[in-house]
């Protein structure tokens, strides 16, 4: 094994006795097993963390978007977090995870709705991506390759420096991580352009549950299907995706216009579920609706809704788009900015778009305590609706609805393509948010969770229905979950049909085919079922 493995193996050896005196044994048992199966399986020194390290707390955090999966008594923390350096390290990783009985969980952006890549309700590890995060931008034939860790807002970097009349349709917030947001779909201000990222993805490189790396040619036709949509966390580790840039043009229009209901604002989002997702495919415009201060009345709170916009092409076209087809939003020119498109991201980013450009490198992001659902719609919610929406978001403080165009591409591109179905016919996505302060407490937390299922509840009349659809990556544990991934498979239809839709069952039987003994998984991930050929 040579001289370095055997020294650092007696250092492992050591620095477990050291770190484990006093826990349980069975604890112990874990560290020490783990680790040296790490080192014997990687041949090369692989960071790890455990609890009583001084850094691991640290580490744990500093990737989590949503603090409220923490804050439950049921949740348990990880025994050990990985963050590997390279390819081989995560290979060791499942090996070991696999040998020694020991749930796996990954993490890239850590922007995890319910915390399903960093909590748990048994002993796990967590694989942290954070050191994979090259980027090869190749400008002449239009691809990249992006390891999972890196974060969107580096990706958009990265092919701004190459050639700014190129992008790729990923998400707004550019802290989001590559490996999560293109393993259920990942929308963002291109998807009526050119679809969702997983429409975009070419190739990947992925750790399957025997621990061998496996591309596109090598993995077969299924589980390359299953990979680009179907969820993380069910099919294997995604090291780097090989993804088909898409051309942008030289200027790109950005504006934002906000109305209050006392401005129209009821009659502009009703008028805009019918127009949004007809315009012209190179028109996105969502709308943000929060609470404000009343135009009419000193110290009342009312609804506002935030029109926020982005137009591939110049002021001129942009007018005469809306002049035609929304004039009702009263758009001038003195409302717009012209720019580029990798300034457009640091717009939605919430930066200035005129900002340092090296503002998409940040990785910092605020650690809020959330809730978060989604909806899909098919037909305009009429403003009687809209009102009762209205009358329930002013009962609570800190809450964002955002409504999300589709139409355009996301029309033309079937349902079955990928395993992300949420296409023809739907007009908008909604996402629910309420955020609070994680200090206000056990009850204060239980009011805001109560607040947002009687709202989730009121809406169901108004959005799609049989199954009523959800967005897996805004993952909604309400809507069913198992104890340790163990879902059978018509439990697992509770949540994997509202994600999926009639493409659940095909996720099952890839599942099912590449990873039969059901090593990857988690609360709500795609059940594994032996014998899905006669009970499917």
């Amino acid at each position: 094994m040579g001289i370095f493995s055997n020294a650092y193996l007696l250092v492992v050896s050591l620095f477990i006795f050291s770190i484990s005196f006093g826990a349980a044994s069975t604890t112990s048992d874990i560290h020490e097993n783990f680790l040296q199966c790490l080192s014997l399986n990687s041949h090369t020194y692989t960071p790890t963390y455990t609890k009583t390290n001084p850094n691991y707390t640290s580490i744990l955090e500093s990737n989590i978007y949503n603090q409220r999966p923490l804050s439950s008594s049921t949740n348990l923390k990880p025994i050990l977090i990985i963050t590997p350096l390279q390819e081989s390290q995560v290979q060791a990783s499942v090996i070991c995870s696999k040998k020694h009985g020991v749930q796996l969980k990954v993490r890239s952006g850590g922007h995890d709705y319910e915390g399903l890549s960093y909590v748990s309700d048994v002993p796990f590890v967590i694989v942290d991506m954070i050191n994979l995060r090259a980027i090869n931008v190749n400008a002449k034939d239009g691809t990249a390759w992006v390891q999972s860790g890196a974060t969107l807002g580096e990706l958009y970097y990265r092919i701004a420096e190459k050639n700014r009349t190129l992008g790729f349709p990923a998400a707004v917030c550019t802290t989001v991580g590559v490996g999560g947001q293109f393993s259920g779909g990942g929308y963002g201000s291109l998807l009526r352009k050119y679809g969702v990222a997983g429409d975009n993805v070419i190739d990947v490189r992925i750790v399957d549950a025997h621990g061998q790396i496996l591309n596109k040619e090598t993995m077969g036709e299924d589980l390359f299907w299953a990979i680009r949509g179907g969820g993380g966390g069910s099919f294997g580790v995604v090291l780097s995706w090989k993804i088909k840039l898409v051309p942008v043009p030289p200027t790109v229009t950005l504006f934002t216009i906000t109305k209050t209901l006392e401005e129209g604002a009821t009659g502009l989002v009703h008028k805009w579920q019918e127009v949004a997702p007809k315009f012209p495919n190179e028109l996105f415009m969502r709308v943000i609706l929060t609470l404000g201060n009343s135009t009419t009345e000193k110290g009342k709170k009312t609804i506002q809704a935030s029109f926020n916009s982005m137009y591939l092409g110049n002021t001129t076209r942009l007018l005469l788009v809306m002049k035609e087809r929304f004039p009702e939003l009263g758009l001038k020119s003195k409302d717009c900015t012209e720019t580029s498109w990798v300034r457009s991201t640091l717009y939605f980013g919430n930066f200035p778009a005129d900002g340092p450009l090296n503002n998409l490198l940040s990785r910092s992001k605020a650690a809020n305590t959330f809730k978060a659902k989604s909806d899909y719609v098919r037909r305009p919610i009429p403003k009687i609706g809209l009102e009762g929406l209205w009358r329930r978001v002013l009962t609570k403080e800190n809450p964002v609805i955002i409504f999300t165009p589709y139409g355009g591409r996301m029309n033309e591109i079937s349902e079955s393509e990928i395993p992300f179905p949420h296409r023809n016919g739907t007009l908008y996505m909604i996402m629910y948010v309420v955020i609070w302060n994680k200090e206000e407490g056990v009850e204060t937390s239980k009011k805001y969770l109560t607040w947002m299922t009687n709202l989730y509840r009121y809406m169901a009349p108004f959005v799609s229905k049989c199954p009523r659809e959800a967005y897996v990556n805004y993952r909604d544990l309400d809507l069913g979950q198992s104890k340790n991934g163990t879902a059978s498979y018509l439990s697992g239809g509770t949540w994997g049909k509202r994600y999926f839709k009639g493409n659940y069952k095909r996720l099952v039987q890839v599942k099912s085919k590449f990873d039969p003994e059901n090593f990857f998984k988690h609360e709500q991930s795609i059940p594994s079922v032996a014998s899905y050929r006669s009970t499917i």
